[in-house]
C-alpha cells in the first residue's frame, strides 16, 4: 500500500475544558463509566472537539528540536524489535534508548521510570495497563510539581536532592511497532505557539495506590499543530514533557495527542507504538 505524504491534514482534536468555579480537575486512570458513557474514564471535566489544521513537517525535520519546539524526530533503528515482553524491553530496549537520549541531548544520566505499549483496538476498553489505546486528548504528561515528585519517587533521597539542583527534564521516547504509524498518528504542538499559563491546566490522575498530575490542554486558535506523516519503526520521536529551565530560553513542554487522520487509506494497519518515559539529568 502506498501512502502519499500530504502537506497538511485537517482533523478534529479533543481539548480540555476546565471545571467550573475553579474546582480541581481529576481523572481516574483504571476506572471507567458504565451506561451512556461506557468505556470513558471517570472524570469531573468536559472535553470539546475542534477542527484543527495539522501541518505535515516531513522534509522539514531539522526545523524542530527539543529546545526550540519541544520535540524532534530521529532516524535510529532499534536493536530490540519484538516489544512483546516487559522484562525483555527493560533489559534490552531501555539501555540502547538511554544511550540514544544521551547522544541527542548531551545528558549525563537517564533513568526510565515506565513504558507503555499502545495498540489501537476499536471497541476495546482502555481500562488496564496491558490494554492501552492511543490517547485522544491534547495533554502534557507532567506538571512541574509531578516532575519533581517523579525524581523523588524513583531515586534515592540523597541522589534526588542533588540532581534537583541541576537541570533535568522528562522526555518521552515514542516509536511505532512493526509498521509505520499512518493510522492514528501523533500530533505535536510547537511550544512557541502555546500560552503556558492559559492553555495548560493541571489535572489530577487518580491511580489505585497514588496520585499523579498532568496538564490538560485548552484550545487556542494560535496553537500550531504539527505531525510527521508515516513515522516508521526505524524512527523515534522525542517529546519533552518537562524542563527545569523555565526562563523563556527553551521549550518547557510539548502538548500532544493521537488523532484520527481523515486522509488515512482504508485498510491501513492499526497503530501500534511504544513510549518510554525518562528522567533526564545534566551535570
Amino acid at each position: 500500500m502506498v501512502s502519499v505524504s500530504p502537506a497538511l491534514t485537517t482533523a478534529r482534536l479533543t481539548f480540555f475544558v476546565q471545571p467550573p468555579d475553579g474546582v480541581r480537575a481529576f481523572q481516574h486512570i483504571n476506572a471507567v463509566n458504565s451506561g451512556a458513557s461506557a468505556g470513558d474514564r471517570v472524570r469531573n471535566f468536559e472535553r470539546e472537539e475542534k477542527e484543527v489544521v495539522i501541518e505535515n513537517i516531513r522534509g522539514q525535520e531539522a526545523s524542530t528540536t527539543l529546545d526550540k519546539t519541544g520535540f524532534q524526530i530521529v532516524n535510529h533503528p532499534a536493536k530490540h524489535t519484538s516489544f512483546s515482553n516487559d522484562a525483555e524491553i527493560e533489559r534490552e530496549y531501555y539501555p540502547e534508548s538511554a544511550e540514544l537520549i544521551k547522544k541527542i541531548t548531551g545528558a549525563s544520566r537517564v533513568v526510565f521510570f515506565d513504558h507503555t505499549i499502545r495498540r489501537r483496538r476499536p471497541g476495546q476498553l482502555d481500562d488496564a495497563p496491558d490494554r492501552r489505546q492511543p490517547v485522544s486528548q491534547a495533554h502534557v504528561d507532567q506538571t512541574t510539581a509531578s516532575s519533581i515528585a517523579r525524581v523523588r519517587r524513583h531515586l534515592p533521597p540523597a541522589d534526588a536532592e542533588e540532581l534537583l539542583r541541576h537541570r533535568f527534564q522528562i522526555i518521552n521516547l515514542w516509536r511505532p511497532i512493526s509498521h509505520a504509524a499512518i493510522d492514528w498518528p501523533l500530533a505535536l504542538c510547537d511550544y512557541n505557539s502555546v500560552d503556558p499559563k492559559a492553555d495548560a491546566l493541571p489535572v489530577a490522575l487518580i491511580y489505585p495506590d497514588r496520585e499523579g498530575e498532568t496538564f490538560g490542554i485548552k484550545y487556542n486558535p494560535n496553537q500550531k499543530w504539527k505531525y510527521f506523516h508515516g513515522v516508521t519503526p526505524e524512527e523515534a520521536i522525542f517529546i519533552k514533557c518537562f524542563d527545569s529551565i523555565q526562563d523563556g530560553s527553551v521549550a518547557v513542554f510539548t502538548p500532544h495527542t493521537g488523532f484520527s487522520d481523515p486522509s488515512t487509506p482504508e485498510g491501513t494497519p492499526l497503530r501500534e507504538s511504544i513510549e518510554l518515559r525518562a528522567l533526564v539529568f545534566y551535570d
